[in-house]
């Protein structure tokens, strides 16, 4: 067996899975109890999540988070959840009607550079120990205050032009810092359309220096030669620190 020691893996997380389960498989895959994440993706996400193993590794975790974050989320204007994603039930239902291009890039220009940013009540944001949906859960609402973000881009993507009724969806791709909620913003962009929107997609694409470019498929951890494919995508301390510089 392949002596491993300590490293980071880009994974390919598929919709579905929690990142602790993804942290999960890792831990059984190498048989390493000192395994985390940097950065955590909702389960209806996919994409990069940026796996340590060994502790010179995890200790990095905090400089791997640093880095802006690249996603490609879809609006569905016209509804809003109570988590402002598929996860939560619908609290509201509104006529779309007909949003111009014109009215969509007015209203994404607003949102563009640093702003104050309010965190979702339904997040893992911690207060007091605990993470926010925890309270959440169980009808307990815990604001936190706003906090400073900065989206350096934001822009439409796919072919859809025109959002009516019949096509209310908005596909948008975004790069921010650290921090930045994309829950929040798709449902602050449905607001400021009159309308009101959750995200019902949202795949990160890159992470700092991290692309998903390079990244293995999370279903893979389930595989019989599971640990084989772990280790050749495995990037070494050295490799960490050669490229957080």
């Amino acid at each position: 067996m392949t002596e491993f020691e300590a490293g980071a893996f880009v994974i390919d997380k598929p919709e579905g899975a929690s990142s602790f389960y993804m942290v999960r498989q890792v831990r059984r895959v190498l048989a390493m109890k000192k395994v985390g994440h940097a950065g955590t993706l909702d389960p209806f996400a996919t994409g990069l999540l940026v796996i340590c193993a060994g502790r010179p590794a995890t200790k990095m975790i905090s400089l791997i988070m640093d880095g802006e974050k690249e996603y490609l989320a879809t609006l569905r204007l016209g509804m809003e959840t109570s988590t402002l994603d598929p996860e939560g039930e619908v609290v509201s239902e509104t006529a779309v009607g007909h949003i111009s291009p014109q009215a969509v890039e007015s209203c994404l220009q607003k949102f563009r550079g640093e702003q104050l940013q309010v965190p979702p009540i339904y997040s893992a944001l911690k207060h007091k120990g605990k993470p926010l949906y925890h309270y959440a859960r169980k009808g307990i609402v815990v604001e936190k205050p706003p906090r400073a973000v900065t989206i350096s881009t934001l822009e439409r993507t796919g072919n859809t032009l025109e959002i009516t009724d019949n096509s209310p969806y908005l596909h948008i791709r975004v790069l921010c810092s650290k921090g930045t909620y994309i829950r929040t913003l798709g449902a602050d962009i449905g607001k400021e359309l009159g309308c009101g929107a959750y995200l019902t997609a949202l795949r990160r694409t890159r992470s700092g220096c991290f692309d998903i470019g390079k990244s293995l498929p999370g279903e893979q951890l389930r595989e019989e030669n599971a640990r084989e494919k772990l280790l050749e995508h495995a990037l070494s301390v050295t490799d960490l620190s050669n490229l957080l510089q």
